[in-house]
């Protein structure tokens, strides 16, 4: 049985941790797999969005305890550097289906997601100080999604919160009827795939190159980046199907 199930409708790449008896908890070949399918994936033409769910009750309960232990754990774990970056290194949208706790590094792979929805009554925490560690590789993420004085008070206490509060905070979008949560997040993953692919691509890469660059820096990667915009097909065919009142090409179904 793959610890990974990947499955494909139409443009949408399913990723499914399956270690539902672990908790979906992140073994080395779990991260090894995700890394590799969300990679592959950002060349692959035929994939517009990957859409990350998990089977059984947990979402992901974080690392896998029982390889992040003793003198080796680091150099076991070094795929979480991959695993927890491809959310500001993919220009591939990902949107994340979240129903059951997500802990730890749980919270990292949402974090990673560009839209997340979760189902009512879902809690999440960031739960390393309990183990004696704190968040170092997803911390970077975790302020992108939530601020960095918001992610310093939930690694400090490691307290459970709920999908509410989650919301409240930008770490999740959407919160859905859990026999609803599938087919909402399909049908984001499907929006987001039939989109201007070109675009969405320009400006997820803009995302990441302006995102530590200093003022005037990201001033004119933006004027790089719309001349890129501005000279491409979506753009044209949006402008166009803007002034015809018609759906542009990638709204029709």
């Amino acid at each position: 049985m793959s610890v990974l199930e990947i499955t494909r409708e139409g443009r949408v790449l399913r990723l499914t941790l399956n270690r539902p008896e672990k908790k979906n908890a992140l073994s080395t070949e779990l991260c090894s797999s995700l890394v590799d399918a969300a990679e592959a994936a950002e060349g692959d033409k035929e994939t517009g969005c990957l859409l990350l769910e998990a089977r059984g009750d947990v979402f992901c309960a974080g690392m896998d305890l029982q390889e992040a232990i003793g003198e080796e754990a680091a150099e076991r774990t070094k795929i979480h550097e991959r695993l927890f970056t491809l959310g500001n290194r993919l220009t591939k949208p990902i949107v994340a289906a979240v129903s059951g706790p997500a802990l730890g590094g749980g919270v990292g792979l949402i974090a990673n997601a560009h839209v997340v929805v979760a189902a009512h009554g879902t809690n999440f925490g960031v739960t390393e100080i309990r183990l004696g560690m704190w968040p170092f590789v997803i911390w970077r993420s975790l302020v992108a999604a939530v601020g960095e004085r918001r992610a310093t008070a939930l690694a400090l206490t490691g307290r459970i919160f709920s999908a509410n509060e989650a919301l409240q905070w930008g770490l999740v979008h959407e919160i859905a009827p859990a026999f609803e949560l599938e087919d909402r997040a399909y049908a984001t993953a499907q929006l987001l795939a039939e989109g201007p692919g070109f675009t969405t691509q320009l400006g997820l890469e803009y995302l990441r190159e302006a995102r530590d660059a200093a003022l005037a820096d990201a001033g004119a990667l933006a004027m790089e980046f719309r001349k890129r915009a501005f000279a491409s097909a979506d753009y044209a065919e949006g402008v166009a199907a803007f002034r015809e009142k018609r759906r542009p090409v990638w709204q029709r179904g």
